[in-house]
């Protein structure tokens, strides 16, 4: 390998300072960890004890009895209270009464105090969740990982920080709540409170992310990158990104080469005139460059990162489920000899679950910071769920993860499954295999199927159109759903059918803030309309129980990501479309010999009047 020197035998300076200062903060949170990991069943007792003390004298916590819960002398009597005490919250809704008391100003609802953000993402209904977090949170859980996390891409790539970082976060602040606490994205948060010695290696200032046009947004982040040949480290959260990013870059690669000569930002983008000045003091004249950029498209006939960013170490992305299919596409652009890709890790914004520390797609899970339960896959659609700990996890197995948070999350749902595929000084790891309970998520969107009805049912009441029967199916591949609708007038024909699926987007982007997101920003593609037979959903059945389901466990989602269900609904369509072709074939033939048989009949008839005459 040759982690540091690109083709022309240029090198990247040690940072020395940095890599001493992230040694000594980032270390002191590793050796942490795996003392606590150690010991995951003492570590899981010690966290939530100390989750319900800070938390016993709040209303949730009278309301639940954490002083009771807190009496007990062992582990597992500890642990048998609280599910005892406290319910399962297997959605934000049980929730939100809480949290709207901390919005409106109160304090000591879910925690003491009031918390210091909100980070906002799509619910189950129209309105989006408001994840609270705390101080003690974002200091002392997520701060602290994002140490181990930093001094990790050390550990792998000793020069990582002599060169420049280009990542891509959410705005640090959206809005406010009532009560004038601010609503953002916590990465943009951490981002804003990044040490001055390692922010001013990055390529872009947090403002970029409040320009509202996406291709515009994209535009500016890639003209600041790719100004410099440096960049060594490339971190955002989903691939799709990453594909989007590039899009833009081999769409107006002239464009951006002659900004980089001239020490512009083109005009032709809707960008506000404060970030445009802002923006400035990131930009001079690089003709240099510019010029490097066109022998490499005119040697290549386009813009990789693997020739335009020759000392890039490090790529940090999710690489888990769905998302595989996106590091697809892009793969052969990226110097894999040079460039570290890592995992980045089971983050969420309910909180930071646990993240990859190797070459491995396994998440560290974090016990000193988060109390964590899980529930096996074979037992998620029965009423009474046995809840285990984290020491009583098997290697190979799937569960959904449940997990209590210093920042008022008790018991939560995280409608994730997951899977056990190693350990890490004694403590499971974990990777990522899909959205459960009626969740989909291709690219960040995390659509509820309740949403997805919604949004049918508002489209019916706006258009007219009304439906017997639908369904949705995405589609990882080509990063779009498809909307199948049996419509109670079947005379309905395709262009219809399309408007009406257009309604039916409009709907999903006014309901689900992350759908609107990725939709605007091009990482989920415009959802496709098709029109179902009639007793599309008897056919369907059918055809499952004959290949052997039974009928009392039949059990059928009104959106998933399931190809085979999606492919034999598509092969009922097109058998069904020939054997109604078939039909009218058969009865037009049977209607045809008909017509010649009676057309015979009459010439004979005919005949037999003319010879009667005749004989007469």
């Amino acid at each position: 390998m040759k982690p540091y020197i690109d083709h022309q035998g240029n090198s990247l300076p040690y940072p020395r300072i940095i890599n001493i200062m992230l040694m000594l903060v980032g270390g002191s949170q590793t050796l942490r960890l795996r003392f606590w990991s150690r010991k995951p069943r003492h570590t899981a007792e010690k966290t939530l004890r100390d989750i319900l003390t800070i938390s016993r004298d709040t209303e949730y916590g009278r309301e639940h009895h954490f002083d009771r819960i807190l009496s007990a002398t062992s582990a597992e009597d500890l642990f048998r209270l609280y599910r005892m005490y406290v319910p399962v919250n297997e959605s934000f809704e049980t929730l939100r009464p809480y949290v709207e008391k901390h919005m409106n100003g109160e304090q000591n609802i879910l925690f003491p105090g009031k918390p210091d953000m909100y980070a906002t993402t799509s619910g189950t209904t129209a309105a989006p969740k408001w994840i609270p977090m705390t101080h003690k949170y974002l200091k002392d859980v997520y701060g602290k990982m994002s140490h181990v996390w930093t001094w990790n891409f050390v550990k792998h790539r000793s020069r990582i920080f002599g060169g420049h970082i280009f990542t891509t976060v959410g705005k640090e602040c959206e809005g406010y709540a009532p009560d004038g606490t601010i609503y953002g994205a916590v990465s943009g948060v951490l981002v804003r409170d990044i040490p001055p010695i390692i922010k001013k290696h990055y390529t872009a200032p947090a403002s970029v992310m409040s320009i509202g046009d996406y291709t515009a947004r994209n535009y500016t982040l890639m003209r600041l990158a790719m100004q410099h040949r440096d960049v060594t480290l490339w971190a955002t959260a989903n691939p799709s990104t990453i594909l989007e990013l590039l899009r833009v870059a081999g769409e107006y690669q002239q464009e951006l080469i002659h900004d980089i000569e001239c020490g512009t930002l083109s005009e032709d983008f809707e960008i506000p005139d404060l970030i445009r000045e802002e923006l400035e003091a990131y930009m001079s004249p690089r003709p240099e460059r510019a010029e490097e950029l066109r022998q490499i498209l005119a040697e290549k006939g386009k813009l990789e990162p693997k020739d335009f960013w020759p000392l890039l170490q490090y790529l940090s992305t999710w690489k888990c489920g769905n998302t595989k299919i996106y590091m697809d596409k892009y793969v052969d652009a990226f110097d894999w000899t040079r460039t570290f890709y890592q995992e980045l890790g089971y983050i969420a914004t309910e909180c930071r679950f646990g993240f990859s520390l190797d070459d491995t797609n396994e998440s560290v899970l974090f016990p000193h910071f988060h109390y964590y339960e899980f529930v096996p896959e074979e037992e998620l659609d029965q009423p009474h769920k046995h809840f285990l700990q984290i020491d009583e996890l098997e290697l190979g197995k799937r569960y959904c993860a449940y997990v209590t948070t210093y920042s008022g999350l008790y018991r939560y749902n995280m409608n994730d499954l997951i899977e056990v595929g190693g350990f890490y000084y004694g403590t499971p790891t974990v990777h990522m295999i899909s959205k459960v309970n009626g969740i989909v998520s291709m690219t960040g969107e995390k659509l509820y199927e309740p949403q997805f009805i919604e949004a049918v049912h508002q489209a019916e009441e706006e258009t007219g159109i009304k439906t017997k029967f639908f369904v949705g199916f995405a589609d990882v591949e080509q990063s779009c759903y498809h909307f199948y609708y049996e419509f109670v007038n079947e005379k309905i024909v395709q262009q219809q059918a399309d408007e009406f699926t257009k309604v039916v987007d409009i709907k999903l982007q006014q309901i689900n803030i992350e759908y609107e997101s990725k939709r605007r920003s091009f990482r989920l593609g415009e959802p496709q309309a098709h029109i179902l037979l009639s007793n599309a959903y008897a056919r369907f059945k059918a055809s499952c129980l004959k290949d052997g389901f039974r009928d009392g466990q039949f059990k059928f989602n009104l959106l998933m990501q399931d190809e085979k269900r999606r492919n034999k609904f598509n092969l009922i369509q097109r058998l069904e479309t020939r054997f109604e072709k078939l039909s009218e074939g058969i009865i037009d033939k049977a209607d045809k010999i008909d017509e010649r048989r009676k057309q015979r009949a009459k010439r004979r008839s005919n005949r037999r009047a003319r010879s009667g005459r005749h004989n007469i």
